[in-house]
């Protein structure tokens, strides 16, 4: 509710804040890296496990998810979306072993954004070279460049408060929902000693399991999904 805890401070500049949210993403890539090292070993070109036939499904899915969204020559951007994907869904699941999803701090999804959003401006420049890049903010006419430098702006602006407003308000809703159901519990069960109480917190089972399939579940595959394919289509439009 009141954002990510301050975990320590390192004392340079000033002290350098380390927060939930980058403890978290620290747990949650050590994970991904011990995990891809897993899944990488004993690959073979004949007899492939079942291991490496379900990672090669996920790997032409990808691939084809790319080729279709953003055509042959923008291939080589399918690790990063991959990579998005991947730390996008998994932080957002954290939740559900009791970390505090990173996806819901501001700040995350902001640094998500600006990678994209320079990524979008090298595939302009690369594919236009710099004077078409400059030249693409006057198309259709000159008197509205200053229009279409907002618009660039603002891509990154509205893919962060799109993801991450979802995200933080799951969180909120939910840590309400437990919130008002430990006082309806109190309120219902008032004829039970309170010490008795806290430990049954009986209204608290049930709803909050549905809330969770929903943010945890649902909303967590769809925000990643959407992050994906905004970068997809704002970095193949900035080719054309």
């Amino acid at each position: 509710m009141n954002g990510p805890k301050v975990i320590f401070t390192i004392p340079l500049f000033s002290g350098i804040k380390v927060t939930e949210s980058i403890v978290n993403m620290w747990i949650i890539i050590a994970a991904l890296t011990l995990l891809s090292v897993w899944l990488t070993r004993g690959l073979k070109v004949r007899n492939p496990s079942k291991k490496q036939l379900v990672i090669e499904k996920l790997v032409i899915m990808l691939n084809d998810l790319v080729r279709d969204t953003m055509g042959e020559s923008y291939m080589s951007f399918a690790p990063y979306i991959g990579t998005l994907f991947i730390i996008s869904i998994v932080g957002s699941l954290s939740s559900l072993v009791g970390l505090r999803p990173y996806t819901g701090d501001l700040s995350v999804i902001l640094a998500w954004s600006v990678v994209t959003f320079v990524l979008i401006q090298a595939n302009g420049i690369k594919r236009h070279g710099i004077g078409g890049y400059f030249k693409s903010f006057t198309a259709p006419a000159a008197f509205i460049t200053p229009l279409n430098i907002i618009s660039e702006i603002a891509s990154p602006v509205s893919m962060t408060f799109r993801h991450f407003g979802n995200i933080a308000a799951g969180i909120v809703i939910t840590s309400l929902v437990y919130g008002g159901l430990a006082s309806l519990s109190s309120v219902v069960l008032s004829w039970i000693p309170s010490d008795v109480i806290e430990s049954i917190p009986i209204l608290q089972v049930g709803l909050p399991a549905v809330l969770s399939i929903y943010f945890d579940l649902f909303t967590s595959f769809l925000q990643a999904y959407i992050i994906c394919m905004l970068t997809m289509v704002f970095i193949q439009m900035k080719g054309e």
